[in-house]
């Protein structure tokens, strides 16, 4: 049991045009090799970039899900990444082929809400950007606002009112006139009772925009968001205390082999030595590549993708990053 027993189809692109449309941050266009037409994607969905070393990456496309003919993505450049967005700005010119999984997903926009508010910080941004050309052409009641650090960091800078749905979009400076600084209690206070929540971005801005519009009553089903990075609390980020991880088993249903995961291990690094390939992207648990069912076993839950209703079924985990609380799990593979 190995090679492609999780492996998406890909297809081959190549990289049509590409512009840097902020500091650190390069805006691709890729169209299928061959010159058809691309899967069709829904707004928020993301794809995923195999890159030269052996890399996968997921990107969100920020294009017009109407338009068949490219995939558009925006990726910043990230130096203490690893090795993904600097293998993006570096590698990936003009007419570069590379291969792509089909489009996922995750982070689907409200179809219900009576309006939509579209929160995005930084590079964040690029998903919001194919939810607000939707619903722009869909005439639905809708706002997009941007916090960045500074003007230079604003993707798309001055051409992003010229992109389909941006163009009454509000950005908030954090280094600019005080009183255009994002306020998100008086922006959630603003808005009108059932009003969508899609909020994509930091860790921070995530977490702050939801508390607040629990405080403020918002109903949790109105509250989607979709992280770029994994928390940083969760991995002692925050200068406090790691717990040490124990050993434990997994045991591959198909085949009743076990494999021993060490204290030091993920469980795709323990299935890899023996092995067994799986397909992982972001080692993190944000973009969900590695999914994988759990048959038997107490998943001890260390990602940001799975919703906590799916994390407490336990039926589920994301092996890169996840444990076990049990001795051992059994799993679908």
């Amino acid at each position: 049991m190995s090679g492609a027993m999780n492996l998406p189809a890909r297809r081959w692109v190549r990289v049509e045009r590409r512009e840097r449309v902020a500091q650190d941050i390069v805006a691709l266009d890729l169209v299928d090799d061959e010159g058809g037409e691309l899967p069709a994607f829904e707004a928020g969905a993301h794809i995923e970039l195999f890159l030269p070393g052996g890399m996968i990456r997921p990107y969100s496309l920020y294009g017009d899900p109407s338009d068949r003919r490219r995939y558009r993505i925006a990726v910043l450049r990230e130096p203490a990444s690893r090795g993904g967005s600097v293998a993006v700005h570096e590698l990936l010119l003009p007419w570069t082929r590379l291969q792509i999984g089909p489009p996922k997903a995750r982070f689907p926009l409200d179809a219900q809400a009576p309006k939509v508010l579209l929160l995005a910080g930084g590079i964040g941004l690029t998903p919001l950007l194919s939810m607000a050309a939707v619903l722009a052409r869909g005439a639905r009641p809708f706002a997009l606002h941007l916090a960045c650090r500074t003007a230079a960091r604003v993707p798309f800078g001055a051409g992003l009112r010229d992109l389909p749905g941006a163009g009454d979009a509000v950005v908030h400076l954090d280094d600019g006139d005080p009183a255009q600084r994002l306020d998100l209690p008086a922006l959630l206070a603003a808005q009108p009772p059932g009003t969508a929540l899609q909020v994509c971005g930091p860790a921070g801005l995530i977490d702050a925009a939801l508390a607040e519009a629990r405080r403020q009553g918002w109903a949790e089903s109105r509250l989607h968001w979709e992280r770029f990075a994994a928390d940083p609390a969760l991995e002692g980020g925050d200068g406090g205390p790691v717990e040490e991880d124990e050993a434990f088993e997994v045991e591959l249903a198909h085949s009743g082999r076990v494999i021993s995961v060490r204290a030091d291990q993920t469980v795709v690094e323990a299935l890899g030595a023996g092995g067994i390939e799986i397909l992982s992207s972001c080692g993190e648990g944000v973009c969900g590549t590695c999914l994988t069912r759990v048959i038997a076993g107490e998943p001890d839950h260390r990602d940001q993708y799975l919703t906590p209703e799916e994390q407490a079924a336990g039926d589920q985990f994301l092996p890169c990053c996840s444990r076990a609380k049990s001795s051992r799990l059994v799993l679908d593979l």
